[in-house]
């Protein structure tokens, strides 16, 4: 299971999109999804799938955190545990339980891990832990593999070119000097620092191991930055969640102008990144590349030793 994205925490989306008393399917690496809320309000996710004839729970009624099966009504709760079996008051229960998978809220977001026994829980991002920051989201699909969408995220070249009209615009004058990059590795991933000339200072964006970007937006004396998660959903198709944080312009009213704002630069990219071919990132030696190329090389470097291949066995 989730072959090629196993055994990691993901970022899958905000807290508050999983409302008490719904189901919110997913898919992530080729698997379908449910999250939904417990009696307690405590958030479940399971592997969005019928025991007894492979149908999708999502379709089904939640009812004080217990999910029915549309098909034939078999009832689970949030940790897989057959419930109750229609018809069959002596069915062996312990035996016809549905997958769970561990999940986690942390501060506004949601987190899943793609495997069933994590070592530990997901790495907080410290971004978050300020207080009066304000979180919104704004998703698109991208018909291209996910390492292609999370090397665009850590990439800076580009941005005079694919974003011209709107981030890129204030580069194109520096196109004739020197960009200097550095990848710093840090305990969630690596800090990236692209320097143009001696006397502009340098910007910075963080990548988050395994799928996710932090760029750092910060205007003088407020805070705010742009989290984007690249989740595949299969091998050819990326959710791309460009989350925004601020300390600054707090109402929930001001959300739709930051979506706005995140969909537009999104779609720049979506139109050359869809092009990508292969898909997939290729090993480096096939594709050519430069000096300011460094993070997406690190970037495919963690990915074919750490990523690719990796699978996940269901309990049995």
């Amino acid at each position: 299971m989730f072959d090629g994205f196993a055994n990691l925490w993901t970022i899958v989306g905000l807290g508050r999109d999983v409302a008490p008393g719904a189901m919110l399917p997913l898919r992530v690496a080729g698997e379908r999804v449910v999250l939904f809320r417990n009696a307690d309000g405590t958030i479940a996710a399971l592997i969005d799938r019928c025991p007894h004839r492979g149908v999708a729970l999502s379709l089904g009624k939640l009812r004080d955190g217990i999910v029915e099966c549309p098909f034939h009504g078999w009832r689970f709760d949030g940790t897989g545990r057959a419930c109750h079996i229609p018809w069959n008051p002596d069915a062996k229960t312990a035996n016809l339980g549905a997958i769970a998978l561990p999940v986690y809220e942390l501060d506004g977001l949601v987190w899943l891990y793609t495997g069933f026994e994590p070592a530990d829980g997901p790495q907080p991002i410290e971004t978050l832990k300020h207080e009066k920051i304000v979180l919104c989201g704004q998703s698109v699909t991208w018909k291209v593999h996910w390492t292609r969408a999370m090397e665009n995220m850590l990439d800076s070249p580009h941005l005079p070119f694919v974003h011209k009209r709107t981030i890129g615009r204030f580069l194109a004058p520096y196109l004739d000097q020197r960009m200097d990059v550095r990848w710093t590795p840090r305990s969630y991933g690596a800090e990236i620092n692209a320097q143009i000339g001696p006397d502009r200072p340098p910007s910075r964006l963080d990548y988050r191991f395994p799928n996710a970007m932090e760029l750092f937006i910060d205007p003088p004396g407020r805070l705010m930055r742009l989290i984007a998660v690249c989740l595949p959903e299969d091998d050819e198709t990326t959710r791309l969640t460009i989350y925004t944080a601020r300390s600054f312009a707090r109402s929930r009213f001001l959300d739709p102008v930051f979506r706005w704002s995140n969909g537009r630069i999104a779609r720049e990219d979506k139109a050359v990144l869809e092009t990508s071919r292969p898909s997939e990132v290729p090993p480096a030696a096939q594709e050519k590349s430069v000096r300011t190329d460094a993070p997406t090389l690190a970037f495919r470097k963690i990915y074919f030793e750490q990523l690719k291949g990796s699978r996940a066995a269901p309990p049995s």
